[in-house]
């Protein structure tokens, strides 16, 4: 069995999973991340990173928010407090903005002339610390807290390479925006169905992190933006998805098990690799388990 779940000693990190509604079909955007990432490197994700120490200037943002406090841990807490609501929702914001270009918020100037200023700022001056403060400080702006929904609290498996502990938020695609991967952390962005997206995971065309895949299996059960944003306003943040990474020999990856999987909470799993290809399930079909093949993580039946 792995260690008992110590979130609090894990760094923070935030993501969010942008949403729309086109061509009579729910859509998600992912990011690309860098082939030089020092985490998940060339593999599609939903923009996101960690709480940084500005995230957390309570006093700051605060006047910055367009909810109040008792209004943050309402919407974004349960279970968590102000400040963890906060410094989390700030980063999911930050994050994205830095990531995809995209701005929940809105400007006190005419937002088109603004957004421009923004997004060159942020190509500009995102690599710098504390770039994301000073450019909502100068404009104003006030960040879009209310946009934010929960979807999910990941802890990341023990044995694998880094740690976090992670909630993803959800949000509607704002209006009069697109996405622009900053070509820096993101080289490429698409837009795409959750079962589109499956299927180039499962071919190589579209290598998903383990996360991103389970999150596009849950979006399946609700095809329209309406049902989606439904789902997302009754969850809470529940009790976090902890897998079990499960390392095989002679170099044949290794297993990802769910926490909804039959034998989870078994203190010896086997895992057969010899039967691990045959194994590989179509985009859609449910799993509790995801096998690591040359570098895509695959749905797997049980073996």
């Amino acid at each position: 069995m792995q260690e008992p779940i110590q979130p609090a000693s894990l760094p923070q990190a935030a993501a969010l999973i942008l949403v729309r509604q086109h061509g009579g079909e729910v859509q998600t955007y992912l990011l690309r991340r860098s082939p030089t990432s020092w985490f998940m490197p060339g593999v599609f994700v939903f923009p996101g990173g960690l709480v940084d120490a500005g995230d957390s200037e309570e006093a700051f943002w605060k006047e910055r928010a367009d909810l109040e406090p008792e209004s943050v841990v309402e919407r974004l807490g349960r279970g968590l407090g102000y400040s963890d609501a906060l410094s989390y929702g700030i980063a999911a914001i930050r994050e994205t903005f830095e990531e995809a270009g995209v701005l929940l918020a809105s400007p006190s100037t005419p937002a088109a002339a603004a957004l421009k200023r923004a997004r060159q700022w942020r190509l500009k001056e995102s690599p710098r610390k504390g770039w994301f403060r000073q450019l909502v400080e100068t404009e104003p702006w006030t960040l879009a807290l209310s946009a934010l929904y929960h979807w999910a609290h990941w802890i990341t498996p023990v044995g694998m390479p880094r740690r976090f502990n992670t909630r993803f938020f959800m949000a509607t695609m704002p209006a009069g925006q697109d996405c622009r991967p900053d070509q820096r952390e993101a080289t490429e962005g698409l837009w795409i169905s959750p079962r589109q997206a499956l299927a180039a995971n499962v071919d190589g065309r579209v290598p998903l992190s383990p996360p991103t895949v389970v999150t596009l299996q849950e979006l399946l059960s609700h095809p329209t933006l309406e049902r989606l944003q439904n789902e997302a306003g009754r969850r809470g943040w529940g009790a976090p998805v902890f897998p079990r990474l499960i390392s095989l020999e002679d170099n044949r990856g290794a297993v990802i098990i769910e926490p909804w999987d039959p034998l989870y909470d078994a203190e010896t799993i086997r895992i057969d690799a010899e039967k691990l290809s045959a194994s590989v399930l179509p985009a859609g079909e449910p799993f509790s388990r995801l096998w690591n093949d040359g570098g895509v993580w695959k749905p797997i039946g049980l073996s």
